[in-house]
């Protein structure tokens, strides 16, 4: 029996759902549920003639030479397609996507950007907003993820302990990182002002958590009043503090623990962009 393309529609549909609701289920991100899904409907759309059950390992070939690469997207993109063609085909009864296990891009083995002190201080003395200037201290002094912040509550600050929890960020983790004195004061002086009723950053309306963008918007302005010519983001700034933190003598191992990482080896990275042990090696020439 041949399917109507309208009727094999309505049947991706019903699978894409299904595997939405199995991914709440178990408890994924909602990002990550977002974003898989954002991906599988966007592969499936690119072949509108052809079902799910006629989709080949040539036609994700064709999606990465004619979609992916052609538009620039990135390796990290690429990876989360797979990942999202792997569960929702293995939901599907099919273990191997048309009996040929996927295979990942090759890795790109690339540095973490990073500020200098100097760029930090002059990037947190520009933002002369309250608010905007609370968000990102703490996003460098804790070295939060962007939605690590967006996600704390005031409850999350304790003041007594001079720590910082947060919760059940990724990986479903919880950490606690150490809260400075001064960062402190500054958010005693952010809480009297604004008052936070649920998040303790929120935005335009209360009880709301402050937006995605505006964050982002609120760095990019920031990077253009300091005068940094750099492409610097808000995931600079924890770059920025894991790799200050290994210069001035941290042992990696607490940094893997304050960045709430799985693997040390993902830590190790900021060993290669720490500038303190190569300062420190002289040169061949300096001794001709």
């Amino acid at each position: 029996m041949t399917l109507s393309t309208g009727e094999e529609s309505r049947i991706a549909c019903i699978q894409i759902q299904a595997l939405r609701e199995w991914m709440e289920h178990r408890r994924y991100s909602p990002r990550t549920i977002q974003v898989y899904i954002q991906a599988l409907n966007t592969f499936l759309s690119f072949f509108p003639d052809k079902s799910v059950g006629d989709l080949h390992t040539k036609d994700l070939i064709e999606f990465n030479n004619r979609y992916i690469i052609q538009r620039g997207c990135s390796v990290s993109y690429q990876n989360q397609v797979i990942n999202a063609l792997r569960l929702f085909f293995k939901m599907n009864g099919r273990t191997k996507f048309a009996g040929i296990d996927l295979q990942r891009p090759r890795r790109e083995h690339r540095l973490p950007s990073v500020l200098s002190k100097q760029e930090v201080k002059c990037l947190l003395e520009s933002l002369k907003n309250l608010k905007h200037r609370a968000m990102l201290v703490l996003i460098y002094s804790c070295g939060l993820r962007r939605g690590e912040l967006l996600a704390l509550k005031p409850t999350d600050i304790d003041s007594n302990r001079g720590v910082v929890f947060i919760r059940q960020s990724k990986g479903k983790r919880d950490r606690m990182v150490p809260l400075s004195t001064r960062v402190l004061d500054l958010l005693r002086d952010y809480y009297r002002q604004y008052r936070p009723q649920h998040w303790l950053f929120e935005g335009q309306y209360p009880g709301h958590p402050y937006d995605e963008r505006s964050l982002q918007l609120i760095m990019k302005s920031a990077v253009r009043k300091a005068g940094i010519q750099k492409p610097a983001t808000l995931h600079w700034l924890r770059h920025s503090y894991a790799t200050h933190l290994l210069e001035s003598g941290t042992d990696i191992r607490y940094i893997q623990e304050l960045l709430g990482h799985k693997s040390s080896k993902t830590t190790e990275i900021y060993t290669h962009v720490s500038t303190h042990k190569i300062q420190q090696i002289q040169s061949p020439f300096d001794s001709l």
